[in-house]
């Protein structure tokens, strides 16, 4: 059976530990009917069209 030669150090354990390396941003697609930014698969919320649909009706304001 492997037995480790050294005992690992707390630093070096949580550092393998964190979860901060695996942070990505968000992906974002433009809004084909308005432009603006939205999550893709989503409805934008800005205009309430997906895949040049009407889905919402948004009042303006």
């Amino acid at each position: 059976m492997a037995v480790p030669k050294r005992k690992t150090s707390k630093a070096r354990r949580d550092k393998r530990r964190s979860a901060v390396w695996k942070l990505e941003a968000p992906a974002m697609s433009k809004c084909d009917n308005c432009g603006a930014f939205k999550a893709p698969h989503k409805v934008c919320k800005n205009c309430g069209f997906y895949k040049g649909v009407e889905v919402l009706k948004l009042d303006a304001e």
